[in-house]
């Protein structure tokens, strides 16, 4: 009895109470480091082990040296990993906080309709560019001009035939009737030829006279002058020798008025007292002639106005194609990062419809601190190293935003980056980066540069 009661007098003295514990400077930290020492410990002290009775007392002076070298060690341990980082940061120029980020493209519907679905997608499915996912039916859209249009052709082409009806039978009665000018320039011809030649039998038959009227005269002349002739006589033949003269002379003016006359009709024109310059069938067949041109440029005006309603049409079809149905593509390889609609649903035109990931547009948003900002230049290189061990990536600097707000067509907000306000974007250049595994963290070192004095 009086060896336990010693032996548990002997070990109040050597456990720390948890007075002392909170007392201590370090404070928790070092209470639960001591409250673990002397758990790992506690069958070293004297009443725990088949010992204890036998135990020499100098590993019990020695135990708060040893405990106090633990402490030391640990904490030289902690300072030394939670250390490294600012003493890394002070000696590299490396970034607080960088995510792989992407840029967003925003798919807005040019038309007004429902939505329908292109085909079933995996929301995590790689999309290439020029992917139909979407599309846009408007059953109601305006088709009046393209209605219009084609009742115009119908018109025209009904109009059309009965326009070259009329042409043909114009053309037919122009050349009937030129047929009857023709006839009649012919024979008036000949018979201005035959007037002339009865014109010039007349001549001939006046010139006979006059020769036998000048004879006589020559004769009676002579016979007067023995006095065998009266002076009546003489009188008389001398004026049928003038009629005979006048005769052949107005005979040869009508001659020459027939020569006229003929060629006027061989030109086209005739001339007459009964009629005027052109006869009757000669008009009539200039009035068809001028009627069928009429109508071939009539003809023709409507072949011209087809045609172009025709091109009008196919170019209205195309527009209303565009209004009536819209597929909506991919510009870029990506996936789908945001449905902002659905199958069914009624949209308006310029309504975003969903948010495309532009993979082959991945980019790195990172903040830095001041010192470091102020030591970036566009251009630098830069290194991205993840969190997660994998393969570094290296980049460029693209654009340096400092304090001010960052773009805003990006996956992941560079605001969300808060640890410093002064921010980085890096451009990847490695083709592993566009594996779009946005949201993936890490650090960016950016290389140093010397600068010249």
């Amino acid at each position: 009895m009086m060896d336990r009661s010693s032996a548990a007098s002997v070990d109040q003295p050597s456990a720390p109470s948890p007075q002392d514990t909170r007392s201590d400077a370090k404070g928790l930290q070092d209470g639960l480091q001591e409250a673990l020492l002397e758990q790992l410990f506690a069958n070293d002290e004297p009443g725990h082990g088949p010992d204890t009775q036998t135990a020499p007392p100098e590993p019990e002076r020695r135990w708060p040296h040893l405990r106090r070298g633990i402490k030391i060690a640990a904490g030289l341990a902690i300072i030394a990993v939670f250390g490294w980082l600012p003493l890394r940061a002070i000696w590299e120029n490396s970034s607080v906080e960088a995510v792989l980020n992407s840029r967003l493209v925003t798919l807005r519907t040019p038309i007004g309709g429902r939505v329908a679905a292109a085909h079933r997608m995996d929301d995590q499915a790689k999309l290439e560019a020029g992917t139909v996912i979407l599309r846009v039916v408007n059953s109601r859209s305006d088709r009046t001009r393209l209605d219009d249009l084609r009742r115009q052709k119908s018109r025209l082409e009904n109009e059309r035939p009965s326009l070259a009806a009329k042409l043909a039978s114009a053309q037919a009665a122009q050349q009937d009737l030129a047929r009857q000018a023709a006839q009649f320039r012919d024979g008036r011809v000949l018979q201005l030829e035959a007037r002339i030649a009865e014109i010039q039998t007349s001549i001939e038959a006046a010139a006979a006279r006059r020769d036998e009227a000048s004879a006589a005269v020559d004769r009676a002349s002579s016979l007067a002058k023995t006095g065998n002739v009266s002076t009546v006589e003489l009188a008389r033949l001398t004026r049928e020798l003038s009629v005979a003269q006048q005769t052949e002379l107005g005979a040869r003016k009508r001659l020459d008025a027939a020569k006229v006359e003929l060629t006027a009709a061989k030109n086209g024109s005739f001339l007459g007292d009964s009629y005027n310059d052109r006869p009757s069938s000669v008009q009539r067949e200039e009035e068809m002639r001028q009627r069928a041109s009429d109508l071939e440029a009539d003809l023709a005006r409507i072949d011209t106005e087809i045609a172009w309603l025709a091109n009008e049409i196919i170019t209205e079809e195309v527009r209303v194609a565009d209004l009536s149905e819209a597929n909506i593509t991919t510009p870029v390889a990506g996936r789908v990062w945001e449905m902002m609609t659905s199958p069914g649903e009624d949209v308006q035109a310029g309504q975003p419809l969903l948010k495309v990931l532009d993979c082959s547009g991945a980019v790195i948003t990172a903040n830095v601190t001041e010192n470091v900002y102020n030591r970036l230049q566009l251009g630098d290189h830069a290194t991205f190293e993840p969190n997660d061990g994998g393969e570094p990536i290296s980049g460029t600097v693209v654009n340096l935003t400092g304090a001010a707000g960052a773009p805003a067509n990006l996956a992941i907000n560079p605001d969300a980056l808060s640890k410093e306000p002064y921010r980085v974007t890096v451009a990847l250049g490695d083709a592993a980066a566009h594996a779009c595994t946005v949201g993936r963290t890490g650090r960016v070192v950016f290389a140093r540069n010397e600068t010249t004095p």
